[in-house]
């Protein structure tokens, strides 16, 4: 696709401005600043299954050459037409941006297309015609708080029931006992629920008030003016400085630099860990100052808001005001694209820009790409849910049969009815009250817990579902790694070199050095030795550029020094000096230039780039004292720090090499190499070097026998390999190439592939292997250990990166996601659904082996053979997808738990990971550098990815297991008093008349029972250490065996058989009055109801004992304060005694035996371990 551009927005500059608006033909390629960040992984089993796009309408192909140098100057330009590479502004996965349905195609917004005043002084700003530029997490308003909670609460069936239960006592037929005993505990239930809701809301709006508080500054014609983000309007004009995040969707009008270009970052938008180039506006970069805006009267016009973060048409037009512009030229009008633009949620990485706003708020391509905030249910209060469907098939059950058994006497349904109210607490109003307060411990105790400092649970309702998780969906950017690069290894046949042992390399340059180049010392007593004639001879070690470069063998520092300045040349990284250099200094060594030889004082340095790798290497060579001290459009400057004497700790003067640079051939994800032709002002001698993966280097660089078996050693330690070469050129040579490579520019058919041949004869043969890199993207603490142990737990690991495919597989291999005898099977590069197809089958085939997928892949897949891919990539141990964008993310998600049915958890630290995290199951957020964006909307809130296995594998299985066992134990509670209900209205003459009542009922689900039973949230059935050290026990929590129709049907023939046992023994014992059966069984019942908590208790913790204690002491109290209920001469009394433990006895005792003896003949799992 080709795009009508600007002269001045490709280069900018005084050279771009004498030009003015020439207009040139430009096709969407990759940048040429694109640096080498695809090197492919040579692990010892790699099968690929990808397809080339040989497209070449589509300005791709296989070469790695560009039309026309990057170091081209305008008045080049200005001579012939010519092709010029545009920067690289989209991924693999902004290509195919799916909509949340998963289709291909981009969303729109609700809003319209728009088109306002360029100059805020002719703009209205209307307030209602844009969003508000807010940051909104919030699941309620004050208007939608009551219903929504209402509805999420009734929604469930046992609440519902709950419901109608209480609002059948306002029936005067139906009344039984007190009103407040069945709406209170509703009421109370709701209160609470209400009151947990409302907290979360308001925390959720508290931290989205102080994200839209942060403070920007606003241009305004009297001065700029600082104001938080929600007060940012479309329309306005606002700085951004460096390091700073973009509050809204901006198009870029003016950056510090005179070329306009700027570098964002963009991993909390897409994922992606190369910084993204960005180009002001050519009209309004060419003002001589921000106040000139202001004199500057036009539009601007942008398309519909859309989720495409890689798409953007507009237009800016400017009627008057532009200075050196013509009246009958005006209005000029300037296209506009996705490389003018400031997304929100970007970081601006260098120098300040100053933006106009065009999207605000939900308008915003982050907020499009982020979805909504929902309410969460857990699995367990599904399954509760379902229980309670149950429970009341057994309430109409016994209702229908004690009608049945009176022979439908005179108004049945009515008695029907009044026997479902008097057996409702089969399904008890309690458990939702204890579950809730559950969870509230559980989120307490998370906090808690000193081992993973500075957690927070933001959704207190899920807590179980970490006891429950089956699939972990993780970012890589910022999650597993840092995003710090770091060269950990150089290798050079015969010998290497680590981080360690860099002070050896810089004695190595030194050595090489000190003897050819005037030293620091020289430079600093007089500047004649800068200024008398250097012979080649003199300058001999000036790395490759002088002599010693053929075949014959050379020293070990000369190497060393080839290396290392092959490095410094070939790359694409932007230097900058930390500070500004002091005005005595320059005047101080002006002196010292020379045309070939020049001098620098030796300063810290900054570097930019679009790729951390890049800047590592770049990083290192200065550290061993090569350092980029200056890079041109047309040139190269390093500076040899290691020639500053060790007496001036790297402070003084350094001499300077300056290398001309001819051609830039970029990486592009097909060629997989990049490299450089450049010319040694020093001895005019030509070097054309090359670096790029082993894959494709092998067969360029000259026979050697080490260099596959040193791959293959780096990449099981997860570094990223480069292999570099480089050739010498001869004058002859260089000018017969330049003369084929220019004849290939022009050629119109099969242009891309001339041009290659013409490298491939000319340059890519026969170069001289110099070394093999391995660099490091640092992982988090612990990852190694934390993906492990998942594993173990049997947890299924997914990582969706939008960085490219060689990048995710080294951090896979680095943090163990792929084991070392595991295949790594990579699809990439497919298009259509045929390819999907076959690919999927050669996948079928395979077994174990680790899943790496592209954006591309992966969409197509999705939209033809959706069911088909989960299916075979669920039953992998690993699987990588690359370049996906934040949408792709959340369907994945989606696609696992429709098709698994499972818990899915994803974790991630970006804006770009809040779609995935608020669509799966529970949502875990990392406290990132670049923000708390996803910690914000994460259901749980962590600082550090190695936390990760103690939430789960010690929090998520106390919660689920607590939880589970409190739940059952309430129902039992429930099922146990309608029971004896049921046996003693079926021996008085099928009555519907209630056995407890009154505040007997009210006390046994309250005062009596409530302490000991909740108790059960302090249970363990492991220690910590044995939960950590064998996680593979957290696999049986998955089977979710705690609670299942099993354990269920277990706790009703339990409560069938103690209910029944309490009340026949009960009547069996009657006395003479009818207020002894009541005290006999009520207090048979309260003592069993103890007695069944001991039983249940693993670990005894002292609240428990003091909470059975206490509730027997208050019930004890009790017998003297109702005396309505209880004789108290009769309690006192010694059959009263001896009844009560004959009673207890029968109920309970037999569940203690059959306890003992399940655990000699059928111990559980972990048994042997405690």
């Amino acid at each position: 696709m080709s795009k009508r551009r600007t002269l001045a927005s490709r280069l900018g500059g005084t050279g771009a401005a004498s030009h003015g608006y020439e207009e040139i033909e430009t096709q969407r390629t990759q940048r040429a600043a694109q640096p080498v960040a695809g090197e492919s992984i040579p692990l010892q089993r790699l099968s690929i299954h990808s397809r080339k796009n040989s497209d070449e309408s589509a300005g791709m192909s296989s070469t790695f050459s560009v039309d026309t140098p990057l170091m081209a100057t305008a008045a080049d330009l200005d001579e012939q037409r010519i092709s010029i590479p545009s920067m690289e502004l989209e991924g693999a996965a902004g290509r195919t941006l799916a909509n949340d349905s998963g289709g291909g195609g981009r969303k729109r917004g609700a809003g319209k297309a728009r088109t306002e005043p360029l100059n805020p002084l002719d703009n209205t700003f209307k307030r209602s015609k844009y969003p508000a530029n807010v940051v909104s997490n919030n699941k309620y308003n004050i208007i939608t708080f009551l219903p929504i909670v209402l509805f999420e609460q009734f929604k469930f069936f046992f609440n519902l029931y709950f419901l109608l239960v209480a609002l059948s006592q306002f029936v005067p037929q139906l009344r039984i006992g007190y009103l407040f005993t069945y709406v209170g505990p509703l009421v109370f239930v709701l209160a609470v629920t209400m009151a947990k809701e409302w907290h979360d809301d308001h925390a959720r709006k508290k931290r989205d008030k102080e994200a839209n508080s942060q403070r920007y500054t606003r241009l305004d014609v009297d001065g700029p003016v600082v104001v938080p983000s929600a007060k940012i309007r479309v329309g306005d004009l606002v700085r951004i400085e460096k390091n700073q995040r973009v509050p809204a969707d901006m198009l870029l009008l003016r950056t510090t630099e005179s070329s306009g270009a700027c570098f964002v970052r963009t991993d909390q938008l897409d994922g992606e860990t190369d910084w993204k180039l960005r180009i002001a506006v050519p009209p309004t970069q060419k003002l001589r100052d921000n106040a000139d805006l202001f004199q500057l009267h036009g539009s601007v016009y942008a398309d519909a808001p859309h989720k495409d973060i890689y798409d953007f048409v507009g237009t800016l037009t400017a009627d008057s005001g532009l200075p050196g512009a013509e009246a009958e030229t005006l209005p000029v009008t300037v296209p506009l694209g996705a490389e003018n633009t400031l997304w929100a949620n970007t970081t601006l990485a260098s120098g300040s820009a100053v933006g106009y706003v065009i999207y605000t708020g939900r308008d915003t391509r982050a907020a499009m790409n982020t979805g909504h905030a929902k309410t969460k249910v857990g699995i367990l209060d599904s399954e509760v849910n379902r229980l309670s469907k149950i429970l009341f098939v057994v309430t109409l059950a016994l209702s229908l049969a004690m009608v049945a058994l009176d022979g439908f006497k005179a108004v049945w349904y009515v008695t029907l009815f009044r026997f479902l109210i008097l057996l409702s607490s089969i399904i008890p109003i309690s458990l939702r009250v204890n579950l809730d307060m559950g969870k509230s411990f559980y989120s307490m105790t998370i906090e808690r817990d000193a081992e993973i400092a500075g957690s927070v649970v933001r959704n207190s309702m899920i807590p179980e579902e970490l006891g429950r998780i089956e699939y972990c969906l993780t970012d890589k950017t910022g999650t597993l790694t840092r995003n710090e690069m770091e060269l950990k290894r150089i290798h050079m046949g015969v010998m290497a070199y680590t981080l360690e042992t860099s002070d050896e390399v810089t004695r190595h340059v030194r050595a090489n050095l000190k003897d050819r180049i005037p030293t620091g010392e020289t430079l600093n007593s007089a500047s004649s030795a800068a200024q008398q004639p250097v012979s080649l001879a003199d300058a001999g070690g000036v790395g490759s550029l002088a002599v010693g470069h053929g075949k014959a063998r050379r020293d070990m520092p000369q190497r060393v020094f080839d290396m290392v300045e092959s490095l410094a040349l070939c790359h694409n990284v932007t230097p900058a000096e930390e500070s500004a250099m002091d005005n005595d200094a320059d005047a101080d060594t002006a002196s010292l230039h020379d045309a070939r030889l020049g001098v620098a004082v030796a300063r810290p340095m900054a570097y930019q780039a679009s790729s951390p790798d890049e800047v590592a290497i770049v990083k290192w060579t200065e550290l061993v004292g090569v350092v980029l001290a200056e890079r041109t459009l047309t040139s190269i400057t390093l500076r040899l720090d290691a020639l500053i004497p060790e007496t001036q700790d790297g402070h003084g003067v350094a001499p300077t090499l300056t290398y001309d640079i001819l051609h830039v051939f970029p990486f592009t994800s097909e060629s997989k190499r990049m490299g450089v032709v450049v010319r040694s002002r020093l001895t005019g001698d030509i070097y054309f070097v090359q670096k790029g993966a082993d894959a494709v280097m092998t067969r360029i660089v000259q026979f050697n026998d080490w260099l596959d078996e040193e791959c293959g050693n780096m990449a099981r330690d997860g570094l990223r390999t480069l292999v570099v070469g480089r050739k010498r050129i001869s004058k002859d040579t260089y000018a017969r190439f330049e003369a084929a490579y220019q004849r290939a520019k022009v050629t119109v058919v099969g242009r891309a592939d001339a041009m290659q041949s013409v490298v491939a004869e000319y340059l890519e043969n026969d170069l001289e292997l110099l070394g093999l890199t391995g660099v490091e993207d640092r992982l988090q603490d612990n990852v190694r250990a934390t993906l492990e142990l998942l594993g173990n737990a049997g947890i299924k690991v997914w990582m969706l990166t939008g960085d490219k495919v060689e990048t995710a597989t080294c951090v896979a291999v680095s943090a163990r996601l792929v084991r070392r005898d595991q295949l790594v099977h990579v699809i990439s590069g497919l298009r259509t659904a045929h390819e999907v197809s076959d690919a999927l089958e050669t996948l079928r085939t395979l077994s174990d082996c680790c899943l790496i997928i592209d954006g591309d892949s992966l969409q197509v897949t999705l939209d033809f053979f959706r069911d088909e891919f989960v299916q075979v990539a669920s039953t992998l141990s690993a699987v990588v997808c690359c370049r996906c964008s934040p949408t792709q993310k959340a369907d994945i998600v989606r696609l696992i738990q429709r098709f698994t049915r499972k818990r899915v958890l994803a974790v991630g630290d970006g804006g770009n990971d809040v779609s995935m995290i608020q669509a799966a199951n529970v949502g875990v957020g990392l406290v990132g550098k670049e923000g708390k964006q996803a910690s914000l909307a994460a259901d749980f809130s962590i600082n550090q990815f190695s936390y990760l296995a103690r939430l789960l594998l010690w929090h998520g299985r106390n919660s689920y297991k607590r939880s589970a066992k409190l739940a059952q134990f309430v129902i039992h509670r429930g099922l146990i008093i309608s029971i004896m209900q049921v046996v003693f209205s079926a021996l008085f003459y099928f009555a519907p008349i209630a056995l407890f009542q009154g505040l007997l009922l009210v006390g046994y689900t309250t005062v009596y029972t409530m302490a000991p039973v909740f108790s059960l949230v302090l249970d363990r059935d492991i220690s910590e250490d044995i939960a950590m050290l064998y996680p593979e026990l957290y696999a049986e929590l998955t089977k979710g065996r705690s609670l299942s129709y099993k354990t269920f049907f277990t706790w009703l023939l339990i409560s069938i058989y103690q209910g029944g046992a309490l009340m026949m023994i009960a009547l069996w014992l009657f006395d003479t009055e009818f207020i002894h059966v009541v005290s006999i069984a009520f207090t048979g019942l309260v003592l069993n109801e103890l007695l069944m908590v001991a039983l249940e208790i693993r670990t005894w913790h002292r609240w428990m004992i003091w909470s059975i204690l206490g509730s027997l002491a208050i019930y004890v109290a009790s017998i003297w304060v109702l005396p309505a209920y209880f004789d108290v001469s009769f309690i006192v009394s010694a059959p009263f005694v001896w009844k009560t433990v004959v009673i207890t006895a029968v109920s309970s005792v037999p569940l203690y035996i059959i306890k003992a003896i399940r655990r000699i003949y059928a111990p559980p799992a972990y048994a042997k371990l405690t």
